[in-house]
């Protein structure tokens, strides 16, 4: 007898597991559950409140990990080592993650707030129709200058002002191949995606002539280094001039006529995504028009997002240097995907110059 009520103990415990374990796994894959999501994402790109908003709402939990470039962020993803349920990749890589069969097709039943996205920003060349993201920032590359620093007769109205004798070791310049090179191109009248190794090399000898006014190729030091008028002038992205001009108002900031580029960051589910449900729902948290606007404030960057935009301070979506009007967007291109080879010539190009300052 005795026997029999352990072997009938036993089996209630198993089946008491069995139950606990499902339960536990339907919660993990389930949006409404209380679930890990891992988000993957560029430095100090999300304001932290709404990441605890998320999860008091959902019961998510959100591990947060960043990167600095696209290219890191690809590497990452293509090891698999981490379960990564939300990337946030630029449009070229999007491209290029689509290409390495490394994404996830969206569910837009699943988005319902993917309605708050200005069409305008929707079905680009990078993605048609949105099958595999959805933006979350924009914005372009252009000059952040203090006047007080330099000549009167510099606005940077076109590129050409970066080379005037005035700047001498006066100029920092964001250390990435396409944005540089691609103002060079831009400065000579060319696209900032060419495929002509030619024109790379007439771009470059350019870029060499400009090496007396480089003060430095740098990254993020730029901020503070114009922030606290140790610099004059920078090229950088119209984000990160914001940033600076908030904490120094005798900034300003221009997007020079010949053109430039227009980015987009996105949300994307990699293929290495454990809980594609949570990951949905993660998305279309930060698409809400409310979630959206207050993000924006914090960030600094330019949003896709209509509604948000009626939230915002007019002040801020009116100003013409971060919210170009359409006119004025019809000057500025997307990076495509150059592919292996092309991309390595970007680089090398760009080593090439960076060897002359």
């Amino acid at each position: 007898m005795k026997s029999l009520i352990q072997s009938a103990i036993a089996v209630i415990v198993v089946c008491a597991l069995l139950f606990y374990t499902a339960e536990t796994l339907e919660s993990t894959g389930s949006a409404g559950g209380a679930g890990v999501i891992t988000v993957y994402n560029w430095g100090e790109y999300i304001d932290p409140d709404l990441i605890k908003q998320f999860t008091e709402e959902t019961g998510i939990k959100v591990i947060y990990e960043t990167f600095d470039s696209n290219e890191a962020m690809l590497v990452k993803i293509q090891q698999g080592g981490s379960n990564y349920d939300v990337a946030v990749p630029s449009e070229y890589m999007v491209e290029i993650m689509k290409e390495y069969d490394l994404l996830i097709p969206l569910d837009h039943e699943k988005l319902p707030n993917l309605a708050n996205i200005d069409p305008y920003f929707l079905d680009q060349p990078f993605d048609p129709g949105n099958e595999y993201s959805v933006p979350y920032f924009w914005g372009t590359v252009g000059i952040v200058y203090n006047p007080n620093m330099i000549p009167e007769h510099l606005t940077f109205e076109t590129w050409q002002d970066l080379w005037d004798p005035a700047l001498r070791d006066k100029v920092f310049l964001v250390d990435g191949a396409r944005e540089v090179m691609g103002m060079a191109l831009n400065s000579l009248g060319y696209s900032l995606n060419t495929k002509d190794d030619a024109i790379l090399r007439q771009a470059t000898d350019r870029l060499i002539e400009l090496a007396p006014n480089v003060k430095g190729v740098i990254g993020d030091e730029i901020t503070p280094l114009m922030v606290n008028n140790e610099a004059a002038v920078a090229l950088t992205f119209s984000g990160q001039a914001a940033d600076m001009m908030w904490e120094n108002e005798e900034l300003e900031f221009s997007v020079p006529e010949e053109g430039s580029n227009l980015w987009f960051d996105n949300f994307v589910i990699p293929k290495t995504a454990s809980n594609i449900d949570g990951a949905h729902a993660f998305i279309n948290f930060m698409l809400d028009a409310e979630v959206s606007a207050q993000n924006t404030d914090y960030v600094g960057y330019s949003t896709p997002n209509a509604a948000a935009m009626e939230l915002l301070d007019e002040e801020v979506v009116t100003d013409e240097r971060f919210y170009p009007p359409e006119e004025i967007r019809e000057h500025l291109e997307v990076y495509e995907n150059l592919g292996l080879e092309w991309t390595g010539k970007y680089s090398e190009y760009f080593l090439k110059f960076k060897m002359a300052l």
